[in-house]
């Protein structure tokens, strides 16, 4: 069976990213976004009202009449002062409002997403979609509430222009037209800077990741051995502040460009308030004019041109917003890279084997082949090990096994049965592993344990003995609070913060017995696999473990990889990987008589300890 080769993402489906915004308002926050639309109506309308009631007002004025008209316009302009008042924090709460749920819907629905459709690594090992990945997340914070937040603003603008259109119709329609006109360029400029805009945030996408990558290696303390004992520290910044300053001469360009359309823009609204204003007041000569028709003539032209240059702007945000968004709407709407039948088969216990049938791998169109036509039996109640130069294949086994990448060509059968026929997670639930690189949580040596099995996390008798079995009882007794020590000094906990030197970081040995322990959690498992399990640890450590993990392999299936030949030569079977190929296969006995690449490797290592346990000359005279 052949299957597409890993590719740069797609979505599955097209998704308009305004309506993907417009479902989440609606689905997380639609009370706030009715007060938000309320209050943009009433800031929108009271600019306009208010400059017929001061038109009144002055003009009462003018003429002297103070009868009960003035004291009402008086009145109604102080009630609308308080209203704006009123309606402008009201906006800001209801959009602060908007801004904290929709930002939490969001990045729940990105997640989740992200969780149900990447089962796999092909695509997180993928350049571009990591470009893509890192701006969905930040979409996923702020785009949606951008594209609130700015349509509603439109909308407030829409209100205020529609009014003062209407206002200035009836004093000049050629002022009227004019200032319509001269917006319709800061429109086009507008429309061509957001392309610029979203053109610059794709290209400097992967300069913003390694500069953000630089600067966690500077503080990161994984790295900080190296960094400081090679004097890598200048290096790496010089590294990250050119990626900065390639990305900020990207964003110079185009600010550089606005600050030049905004200038001339503006110019042209001032000369055509001017020609406006010299207008009405030869017109109040000539008596075609009031006072108050000059006060409404300003109000109108000056709200009617920062409506639609706030429009102009808001526009602008919105399209940028848009832009982000189409790659959170891509993002949710992926099509999953490890495919999930409509009806999966129930996944029954392993009762005779594994196999690999027929297998082609690799990890991208046109790159080497890492395994090539490769059959492989792993049968249940025995330990197979996987041996191998670097680069042979072993790992790649591992990751079909547990369908963190399909066969390219062929297929895995678990008891006969196509994997590709169950659930993923239900798969993975039936197995137990410790990886080469395995992982470090910074948390508590409890919770980095119970994370074998997130059910019992809280289970501590389990915990307890999950630990036992990985041999670490002695270091949870020494730790200053047992499991609940945070095994970092990065955060801490509740109880730590009035002390936080009380987290505790862990030798190379001790994290490899953690993880362990974390594998160990997961009583039921049909599947162990021990990657390179005694890496980390000394020679007194690694004869314990192999002795105890001997024990805990019986009538187990277990597939074990290691360098070292002495810690598989008691496996059930052992195969030989040699670039794709399955070479060899045999119990050590069997390969030892073959004379094979096992019996080379073997003998390459046994040699090297003889000749390690022979006297030497002192190194220093």
């Amino acid at each position: 069976m052949t299957r597409k080769e890993p590719c740069s993402p797609a979505p599955a489906t097209r998704v308009m990213p305004w309506a993907v915004s417009l479902q989440l308002v609606l689905e997380c926050a639609p009370a706030s976004l009715l007060v938000s639309l309320v209050c943009a109506f009433g800031l929108g309308a009271i600019p306009v009202v208010s400059a017929w009631v001061l038109k009144r007002l002055l003009e009462d004025v003018s003429t002297r009449q103070f009868d009960e008209h003035i004291v009402t316009a008086a009145v109604t302009l102080a009630v609308l002062g308080l209203a704006l008042a009123l309606l402008t924090g009201a906006a800001r709460f209801a959009e602060a409002e908007l801004s904290r749920k929709i930002g939490l819907g969001a990045q729940d629905r990105l997640h989740t997403a992200l969780a149900e459709r990447l089962r796999g690594l092909s695509r997180l090992e993928d350049p571009a979609f990591q470009d893509r990945l890192r701006i969905a997340q930040i979409a996923g914070r702020t785009g949606p509430i951008q594209v609130t937040t700015g349509t509603v603003a439109i909308s407030k603008c829409a209100i205020t222009f529609a009014g003062f259109v209407l206002t200035l119709f009836m004093i000049n329609v050629w002022l009227l037209l004019a200032v319509i006109l001269s917006a319709v360029p800061a429109i086009y400029a507008e429309v061509g800077l957001s392309k610029r805009r979203d053109r610059a945030i794709w290209k400097i996408g992967q300069s913003e990741r390694r500069q953000m990558f630089y600067a966690s290696l500077l503080t990161a303390p994984s790295a900080a051995k190296e960094l400081r004992l090679l004097g890598l520290g200048k290096y790496f910044r010089k590294r990250m502040l050119s990626e900065m300053r390639s990305a900020n001469a990207v964003d110079r360009a185009i600010d550089a460009r606005s600050f030049s359309a905004q200038t001339g823009l503006s110019f042209l609204s001032a000369c055509v308030a001017g020609v406006g204003l010299v207008w009405a007041v030869n017109a109040v000569r000539e008596g075609k004019l009031s006072i108050g028709d000059i006060s409404v003539l300003i109000a109108a032209v000056a709200g009617i041109q920062s409506s639609v240059a706030s429009a102009i702007q808001q526009a602008g945000l919105l399209n940028r917003a848009n832009l982000s968004m189409a790659h959170y709407a891509a993002l949710t709407t992926l099509e999953t890279d490890i495919i999930v039948p409509a009806s999966p088969r129930e996944i029954p216990p392993l009762a005779h084997s594994i196999t690999l049938e027929n297998v082609w791998f690799r990890y991208g169109h046109g790159l080497p082949w890492v395994l090539k036509d490769a059959n492989l039996t792993i049968y249940a109640g025995e330990t197979t090990a996987l041996v191998g130069l670097n680069g042979a294949g072993k790992s790649t086994v591992i990751k079909l096994l547990c369908r963190l990448y399909e066969p390219i060509r062929g297929r895995v059968l678990w008891d006969g049965i196509d994997v590709r026929s169950f659930d993923p997670e239900a798969l993975r639930n039936r197995i137990s592993a410790v990886f080469q690189d395995y992982m470090q949580y910074e948390l508590s040596l409890g919770e980095n344990i119970g994370l074998g099995d997130v059910e019992a996390i809280t289970d501590g008798p389990r915990i307890h003995r999950a630990a036992a079995l990985a041999g670490i009882q002695e270091l949870v007794r020494s730790l200053p609070d047992g499991l609940e020590t945070m095994i970092t000094r990065i955060f801490t906990n509740s109880d730590d913060r009035a002390n936080p030197g009380t987290g505790v970081v862990l030798s190379g040995g001790q994290g490899q017995r953690v993880a362990m322990a974390r594998a160990f959690m997961r009583e039921n498992h049909d599947l162990l696999i021990l990657d390179e399990p005694s890496a980390g640890l000394d020679a007194i450590a690694e004869k314990e473990i192999h002795e105890r993990l001997r024990t805990l392999r019986t009538d187990k299936t277990t597939i074990l990889i290691s360098h070292r030949m002495n810690a598989v030569r008691d496996a059930n079977r052992i195969v030989v990987l040699d670039r794709g190929d399955i070479s060899e296969s045999g119990s050590h006995e069997n390969l030892m008589e073959i004379g094979g690449r096992y019996a080379e490797l073997f003998n390459l290592q046994s040699e090297g300890f003889q000749r390690d346990s022979k006297p030497r000359m002192p190194f220093f005279p």
